[in-house]
């Protein structure tokens, strides 16, 4: 069975709704996967927009999701924490999910959701680390990367 994320916000490919953007409520769409590969003992999870006009632009990053998890609802990392997920400082400069914000008029930004299986149960990181530096303490223990692609312009 293939390791696939997907949201029952958004098909893969599709419009992020606005309700998941910077014109929006700013929340983070829910997120669900299956077929995780064997071994697996937690996820990371990063978000981020390729055609922003400066490069890669980072706009969420979630580690130590518990293995045993096949989802996260809607709005993770906003309001007073309830959770032990660690999050990566964003490009903004903030410790939760931001969502997509391009420049007006800059044409369809696409925004990859990245979740890798690892095979540890937690990543030791600095409590101010950004995504970038998550992902790449991440990449000795992935076991596998699911993708979703969504899309947003304004």
């Amino acid at each position: 069975m293939p390791f696939l994320l997907d949201s029952p916000a958004f098909r893969d490919g599709h419009p992020i709704p606005a309700k998941y953007t910077a014109d929006g409520e700013n929340v983070s769409p829910p997120l669900r996967w299956s077929g995780a590969p064997p071994g697996t003992r937690s996820f990371v999870l990063k978000m981020e927009d390729p055609d922003a006009p400066s490069g890669t632009f980072r706009h969420w990053g979630l580690y130590n999701i518990a293995g045993s998890r096949t989802e996260l609802p809607e709005g993770v990392g906003h309001g007073a924490k309830t959770e032990s997920l660690g999050m990566g400082v964003n490009d903004f400069g903030h410790s939760r999910y931001d969502g997509p914000a391009p420049p007006k008029g800059h044409g369809r930004h696409h925004y990859h959701f990245y979740l890798a299986a690892l095979d540890v149960e937690e990543l030791t990181q600095a409590p101010k680390a950004c995504v970038e530096e998550i992902w790449r303490a991440a990449q000795k223990h992935v076991l596998g990367v699911a993708e979703l692609v969504g899309t947003y312009e304004r």
